[in-house]
């Protein structure tokens, strides 16, 4: 029978169940509903976290089915209304379960029921001795620099402060505080916003003066496509509509795609304005990333500095939101809720109607589009500031030249001019590891995975065991000595990781200072942060690494690009493969030749005459970007149509196949929604499931959101689910 009760309250759960289900409030509750409140809730025989959204008369459970909630653990709401809406919104376009929303949304204390206040976070500052210390005398660089930070910040900093400044500076921390040198103080008050900032900015040129004239006119919802080459000062354009925004008492929200790009750009923030800065990233522990979230929400933090999660961050007094890099695919969340943190930013400017900023050199064909349609205004900076040169592109014609080591002799000739010169010098592969394929030569085994349709790749470091290891899943196994299924020793090593081309070049060019920048060779933490800094002081004059090391450091000795292998881009069937390509080109080609000399870009290819390549190098990005976006109009691809990609995994293949196939069957879609499918999953086997997919395509968001709608209630009732997961993918990235 039915309950009718005063109050019922509708609950989301963090974790577990998707649906939201009825409790009967806290005993003793006397208020009104704790909307948005967190409680702890009874589920089976565990207490979980719940978030109320709702409060109903009545419930459609018996009577001795509803069950109390324990406790309400927060005495205000935790979350602002417009940070609410972003959440629901959010849950409701990705057809994600809010309480998982929510999840992804606040810190991790927070989700597992911790206290929303601020805990005491060390404020450390200069005694008396240490302002007396001769620090050029101190012994020990790192001391050194702690103590030359602390002085430069008279009123202290925080650990996180000296996280992002500083990497690995507990040990002198430790023995600054042991000496009596340094001491935990107490934190300064919030300061008042002024037009007097710490560093003056720069002089502006008149590209650069445009941009920012026309920013400091633009009110409410107007995004800003700033396109910029690489070098163009898009930063200190970021800067003076930061500086608008701070001097109007207003906080600001700035995303960049990559945690390695966070300790420079936060350096000059915090150089340039001197005011308290919020660091959000996977690379601070708990405690600091609640810290950061706390000072946002309360409205101590002005600037708030972070990767993808810090789009969700509550900023009550939001008055601009800058995005840079604006087409980099890390902005797109590819497991559990797969957000794209750059299109609820554009959701958060419009919602708030504040204006925001998508800067990139290359940007993405869906705004360069909104751009051409009038929806987005498009800024240029053509030029790179003060004397800077673009860089001379020369291709090389891998054709002549044996694959021995990936490296050809027109290249090796120009790095060894390069650095013979007391340059820098820069290789781009994107391919961690040692090889992608080992093969036997006698029977042609290849080494794959156990658990994927995938080819492991070898990994070897010295004085260690090689090891095949899937990209995939993680699984790890030691490389044989001879193939296991003919056991003739005869195994050939095929193709070239960033670790196979360190070894090259440390055969090449012994004398040189060679630093490998990859997921490999930055596990540790700090280790990206000292790699870096050794490359921006030149430390480092021949450089190795990936997508990481490409995008967005400013190197100033850097004299020479190369990238090892153009043509995986060219030949991939993804519709997106041309436009990332293309993307990675510039970006990386862009790195060469800052301040007073122009730079060399070497691109090695098999196909120098690839009419994409030939139009980018020779046209420039714009115009290869318009001719992308004529192919993908006639080819109905988005940004002209809009996508969602359903995947299933299951024990067999056929099984996950079956469950899709039933779709058409349960929810007829409308005229203007086509499904795709079902297939294989191009990778059908991963980590041991077996996966399938269905695209769905429409010519707009409406009608393809109103049939997802429909479609996943029903997706749990079908028949053939049993043993099935499944995955809703909205404005999917990647369909391989």
């Amino acid at each position: 029978m039915p309950v009718t009760s005063t109050s019922v309250w509708k609950i989301a759960l963090l974790s577990g169940i998707s649906r939201s289900l009825d409790y009967l409030p806290a005993a003793g509750w006397r208020g009104p509903v704790p909307l948005h409140h967190r409680v702890v809730v009874p589920l089976g025989k565990r207490a979980v976290i719940g978030w109320v959204i709702g409060e109903r008369d009545h419930s459609s459970l018996d009577p001795d089915q509803l069950r109390p909630c324990e406790r309400v653990l927060d005495p205000e709401p935790l979350l602002d209304s417009e940070t609410v809406s972003l959440i629901q919104w959010t849950a409701h376009y990705y057809h994600h379960p809010l309480g998982r929303v929510l999840a992804t949304a606040i810190p991790a204390p927070l989700r597992r029921g911790g206290h929303a206040d601020v805990p005491h976070m060390p404020h450390w500052q200069l005694t008396r001795a240490g302002q007396a210390q001769d620090h050029a005398g101190v012994r020990g660089t790192r001391l050194q620099a702690l103590l030359a930070l602390l002085r430069a910040h008279p009123t202290g900093m925080s650990s996180g402060q000296l996280a992002t400044a500083l990497p690995n500076y507990r040990e002198p921390l430790r023995r600054a505080v042991d000496r009596g040198w340094v001491e935990d103080a107490p934190a300064p008050p919030r300061p008042v916003i002024d037009p007097v900032f710490a560093q003056s900015p720069h002089t502006l040129n008149p590209d650069q003066q445009h941009a920012v004239d026309t920013l400091q006119t633009t009110r409410g919802f107007a995004p800003v496509v700033l396109e910029g080459v690489t070098g163009s000062g898009k930063t200190e354009v970021y800067l003076h509509a930061l500086e608008s925004a701070l001097q109007a008492g207003r906080q600001a929200l700035v995303l960049t795609p990559e945690i390695g790009l966070i300790p420079q750009l936060y350096r000059r923030l915090q150089a340039r304005f001197g005011i308290p800065i919020a660091s959000l990233h996977s690379g601070a522990t708990e405690r600091q990333r609640l810290h950061g979230w706390l000072a946002a929400r309360d409205r101590h933090a002005r600037i708030v500095l972070g990767t993808r999660s810090a789009v969700f961050t509550p900023l009550p007094e939001l008055g601009l939101i800058v995005v840079d890099e604006e087409h980099d695919v890390a902005y797109k969340q590819e497991e559990g809720l797969r957000y794209s943190a750059r299109d609820l930013a554009l959701w958060r400017a419009r919602h708030n109607a504040v204006p925001i900023i998508l800067g990139s050199a290359t940007p993405s064909l869906e705004s360069f589009h909104r751009a051409d349609r009038g929806d987005y205004r498009l800024l240029r900076l053509p030029l790179r500031t003060g004397e800077a040169q673009a860089p001379a592109i020369h291709l090389i014609d891998m054709r002549p030249y044996p694959a021995a080591d990936g490296l050809s002799p027109p290249l090796l000739h120009a790095i060894k001019r390069e650095l013979a010169q007391g340059g820098q010098a820069m290789l781009f592969q994107n391919r961690r590891g040692y090889a992608p394929m080992l093969r036997c030569r006698a029977c042609g085994w290849i080494a794959g995975c156990a658990h994927c349709d995938a080819r492991m790749t070898l990994h070897r470091e010295p004085r260690r065991q090689d090891l095949l290891i899937c990209h995939h899943c993680g699984f790890r196994r030691a490389s044989p000595a001879a193939c296991p299924e003919c056991h003739q020793p005869a195994l050939d090593i095929l193709g070239m990781g960033t670790a196979r081309i360190e070894e090259a070049l440390r055969h090449h060019f012994p004398n040189a200072c060679l630093a490998r920048i990859d997921r490999d060779s930055t596990r540790r933490s700090g280790s990206l942060e000292r790699l870096l800094d050794a490359a921006v002081r030149g430390e480092a004059n021949l450089l190795i690494g990936t997508q990481m090391l490409a995008k967005g450091h400013h190197l100033p000795h850097l004299g020479l690009v190369a990238i090892l292998d153009v043509d995986q881009g060219l030949y991939s069937p993804d519709f997106r493969a041309s436009e990332r390509m293309g993307q990675l080109v510039i970006q990386v080609a862009g790195r060469a030749g800052r301040e007073s000399r122009r730079g060399t870009t070497w691109i090695q290819t098999h196909r120098p005459d690839h009419a994409w390549l030939r139009q980018l190098l020779d046209e420039g990005y714009a115009a290869f970007a318009r001719s992308l976006l004529d192919e993908r109009r006639q080819a109905n691809w988005p940004p002209f149509s809009r996508l969602a990609l359903l995947r299933a995994q299951a024990s067999s293949v056929e099984r996950a196949l079956a469950f899709l196939a039933q779709i058409p069957n349960y929810g007829s879609p409308p005229p203007d929604v086509h499904l795709l499918g079902p297939v294989p999953a191009p990778m059908t086997r991963r980590a041991g499931a077996h996966r399938a997919q269905l695209l769905l395509m429409a010519t707009s968001p409406a009608p393809l959101h109103h049939y997802l709608d429909r479609l996943i209630p029903q997706l749990s009732t079908l028949p053939q689910r049993s043993g099935v997961r499944w995955s809703l993918d909205v404005d999917p990235q990647d369909l391989f």
